[in-house]
Formats: structure tokens, C-alpha cells, sequence
């Protein structure tokens, strides 16, 4: 896939050689999630993120292992933003691959692990009245070009790839920040469910895609 978006800008499955790069935009989007912080315990933060790391490694090898799609927005050949989807079906869903069970809980913990597989069930048991959707469980848009519609512009490259799937009925997400739910809303999300882990709570937002 490669989806012209403007001269400069394009979208494309996510290079092995951006991995890293792709990891360090998820940090830092993800370090203040308050669903993460609280399950991987923030009280101890230079254990929080070598734990957020640790998640954040498995599980892009964990869509790389089950190629699942890990979409990147390119300006100029420079990785600005990134997205990673799991089909429904998928073998990614709750459950996992055991090695990545296995290394998450050597870094992470059990009941973290656990914890974050717990909050995956729940998300795809909310989502499974949508028929064959994708959820969003990754998003990220480099800090250096926020205000400039890359997120906008990633989403949309996303609903195109959808439609190249027949069977596909639309994108789930988790938000949890009001500013996100606010920002996913105007693109023509709706809220499908709300759910609480570990005191937090959030909205499944659902976009189901016009064939």
C-alpha cells in the first residue's frame, strides 16, 4: 500500500529499519496513559518505563510475528506517525502468542500481563457486535509536527486500507483522554461502550466504513 496524501507525505506499511523508530513515538504518546500507568504501576517511575519499554517492544514484535498491519505516515522518508491495528480474528486477540505471554511477564509481571490481556478481552468483547472490525490499539504522531493533521491524515489512510478488505466493517478504539475522544468524535467515531480498568475509565469508539 502506498497512499499519496500530499507531495511530501505518504503512507505505507512501516519499514523493519523505522521499528525503532516507531517504538520511541510510542513511548513517548503512551507515557501518560493513565490506563498503562496504572496497570504497570507508576509509583516507581524508572520501573514504569523500563516497563512501558519492555510492552512497547513486545508487542511490535508481536505484530510483526502475526502480520498484523503497522501503518506509518512518511514526510520526506522520515517516520512522523505510526498506527497498529489487530484484525478480529486475529491470533493477536486477547489471548496472544505464548512467547510474548512469556518474555511480557519476565519484564512486565504476571498481573501486569494479565491485567493487560484482561482489558484486551474486554475491548474485543464490546467490539464483537460490530462484525469484522479493526481495533486501533496503537497510535502516534511524532511531537515535533503535532497541530500539522498528520493523526487526521493517518486515520484517513487507514479507512482506505479497510475498504481494500471486504469483510471489514470498521475501526474500534480505546480513548481515554478527553481530548483524544474529542478528536476521534469529529473524524466520525462514535461511542460504542464505556469501560473501567483498575479506576480508569474510557469509551470504545467505533467508525463502522461505507462500502
Amino acid at each position: 500500500m502506498n497512499v499519496e496524501l500530499q507531495t511530501e507525505l505518504t503512507i505505507r506499511y512501516v519499514s523493519p529499519e523505522d521499528t525503532n523508530v516507531a517504538a520511541s513515538l510510542l513511548y513517548q504518546a503512551y507515557h501518560d496513559d493513565p490506563v498503562l500507568r496504572s496497570v504497570l504501576d507508576s509509583s516507581n517511575e524508572t520501573k514504569f518505563e523500563t516497563k512501558l519499554r519492555a510492552l512497547i517492544r513486545e508487542e511490535l514484535s508481536s505484530f510483526g510475528q502475526g502480520q498484523q498491519p503497522m501503518i506509518g505516515l512518511y514526510e520526506d522518508d522520515r517516520l512522523r506517525a505510526v498506527a497498529c491495528l489487530i484484525e478480529a480474528d486475529s491470533e493477536l486477540q486477547a489471548q496472544r502468542y505464548w512467547h510474548w505471554r512469556l518474555r511480557l511477564m519476565m519484564s512486565a509481571g504476571y498481573l501486569q500481563t494479565q491485567a493487560l490481556i484482561d482489558k484486551e478481552s474486554a475491548i474485543r468483547e464490546a467490539l464483537a457486535p460490530c462484525g469484522h472490525y479493526f481495533f486501533l490499539a496503537f497510535i502516534a504522531v511524532d511531537p515535533h509536527v503535532h497541530g500539522r493533521g498528520f493523526g487526521k491524515a493517518l486515520l484517513q489512510g487507514l479507512e482506505e486500507m479497510i475498504l481494500d478488505v471486504p469483510a471489514a466493517s470498521g475501526i474500534g478504539v480505546f480513548v481515554t483522554h478527553e481530548k483524544h475522544q474529542s478528536f476521534f468524535a469529529h473524524l466520525g467515531y462514535q461511542v460504542h461502550d464505556i469501560l473501567e480498568f483498575n479506576k480508569v475509565r474510557g469509551e470504545v469508539m467505533f467508525k463502522a466504513i461505507a462500502k
